[in-house]
């Protein structure tokens, strides 16, 4: 009976998504709609998008692990979630005009369209791809432990990922038939489970559990410090985590994508008023809960595993079956984001860079790629889910992903800089940053204060970009074409979208 309530409350949860999908089913009519959702969609559908991609099922085992064993460091994530907001509040506008002027359908189309590089596009294109994968997989490695856990122990280990990845193999069909506008549709009811369901039931945890906060309390005084002078790790590395985190944010392809799916500038603006509070509800919440937790024997024994531990004890087999549905959501949401914006960004800027391709063709690769990235990630899930090195190189993904920020943000903000200099700076900051993790896997370089390996890429990034960008004078017409790129995004927020088609 109890597995009857716990695998019963996800397949209804499956279905329904499935049902969604189904009622929503649509025909897009060239391949912009299909990248980006036509640019239809008002800020609630947007703020809901950016947090089932931002926050991913594994923030309820990896980050509240890491809050149940060390403590208040946890909150960091808090804190550059926080500040990525506000990033999306300050580049909204003239990431949407340039967007919807010029017909811009992911990250790396965009960066071309600022340095008027040819080459900037499979660059960034390939860093996407290289950072995001291991992320893809280590989401599917996480519900094996989610239905681990809502099998009672039935399950292996394996055997439980396989169920995991074959529900979220079928919910991928979607992904690939229906692109962005599919992804964003089921974002908003699997945000709505994942985060706010998510977060009453955290109050409900809380209040009728743990009777409040008493149990933070009892907890070592280690757990509420973080590192600073003095400390093994160096007194920069806080910060470092945190500056990362930020900049890294809006690095991500499947995250950037979500700007240009909003119907204006407008919508944008509002989709991060709606986020921020959300965000900081949301993970403040869940970061009380695993320092509660820590004051569990069992927590303490197996700290990834708070969330499905606390849910179990104080609400028995429903609430563990509720646990194990939020999850679930924030999972499917992060993968099929991640899925979708992979394939568009492999049709548009890898195949479409070198191949000129039509609307159909375009969509056609980019569907083949993903059916074919959904291959690739469910196979590496299955044979790499019993090795540690997987995770690290995530971490490495992470230092070499927000490489991206410097042409991406300093392009945005400064009309300096040029072609030559974003995309040395971007290839030097990313293999300087690659390297340095796999000599120093804990991302620490020693002798510099805790600074971690993409902050020194980045620097390096940085330094190229600017020194390059003030050596090599821009020409008259490279001058101009800038000029009115900043110009354009001064006009009215609202702007006729074209049709790819026609032009008009």
């Amino acid at each position: 009976m109890d597995l009857v309530i716990t695998f019963g409350m996800v397949g209804v949860f499956f279905l329904v998504i499935i049902g969604v999908l189904y009622l929503a089913r649509l025909r897009d009519a060239n391949f912009s709609e299909y990248a980006v959702g036509g640019r239809s969609f008002n800020g609630f559908y947007v703020a809901m998008s950016f947090l089932n991609t931002w926050w991913p099922g594994t923030t309820f085992i990896a980050f509240a692990g890491l809050t149940a064993a060390s403590g208040v460091i946890g909150f960091y994530a808090l804190l550059y979630s926080l500040l990525t907001v506000i990033l999306m509040y300050l580049i909204a506008k003239r990431v949407w005009v340039w967007g919807a002027r010029n017909d811009v359908k992911t990250q790396p189309d965009l960066l071309a369209l600022r340095f008027d590089s040819k080459l900037i596009r499979p660059v960034a294109a390939i860093i996407n791809v290289v950072s995001t994968f291991p992320w893809v997989v280590l989401g599917m490695q996480a519900l094996g432990l989610v239905f681990r856990y809502l099998s009672l122990g039935h399950l292996t280990v394996v055997g439980a990922m396989l169920l995991g990845i074959g529900l979220i193999g079928v919910r991928q069909i979607w992904t690939i038939q229906m692109g962005m506008r599919g992804v964003v549709i089921t974002d908003m009811i699997q945000g709505l489970v994942a985060y706010v369901i998510g977060a009453l039931v955290i109050i409900g945890v809380l209040v009728f559990f743990f009777h409040g906060f008493g149990p933070l309390n009892s907890l070592s005084p280690a757990m509420y410090r973080l590192p600073g002078p003095g400390s093994a790790l160096g007194p920069l590395y806080f910060f470092s985590l945190v500056a990362t985190g930020a900049l890294g944010g809006w690095s991500w392809g499947s995250i950037f994508v979500r700007l240009f799916t909003s119907d204006g500038v407008k919508s944008l603006k509002h989709s991060a008023f709606v986020g921020l509070p959300l965000s900081f509800v949301f993970f403040t919440l869940l970061s009380l809960l695993a320092l509660s937790g820590a004051s569990l024997p069992a927590v303490a024994k197996a700290p990834q595993e708070v969330w499905f531990i606390v849910n179990q004890q104080a609400g028995g087999i429903w609430l563990l079956a509720l646990a194990g549905v939020i999850v679930f959501a924030a999972t499917m949401g992060n993968i099929d984001g991640n899925i979708q914006a992979l394939g568009a960004i492999m049709a548009n800027d890898i195949a479409g860079v070198y191949v000129k391709l039509s609307d159909h063709a375009l969509s056609t690769v980019a569907k083949l790629s993903m059916a074919g990235l959904v291959v690739v990630s469910v196979i590496t899930a299955v044979f790499t889910f019993n090795l540690p090195n997987l995770v690290s190189l995530a971490q490495m993904s992470y230092q070499g992903i927000i490489q991206l920020a410097v042409p991406q943000f300093v392009g945005i903000f400064w009309k300096g800089g040029n072609r030559y200099g974003a995309n040395a700076g971007l290839i030097v900051g990313f293999l300087s940053a690659v390297i340095l993790t796999y000599i120093y896997p804990d991302l620490v370089v020693p002798g510099l204060g805790g600074i971690t390996t993409g902050v020194i890429g980045l620097v390096l990034n940085l330094l190229i970009y600017v020194v390059v960008g003030l050596l090599v004078p821009a020409t008259s017409g490279e001058v101009s074409r800038v000029t009115r790129l900043f110009q354009s995004a001064r006009l009215p927020q609202t702007v006729v979208v074209p049709d790819p088609a026609t032009g008009k």
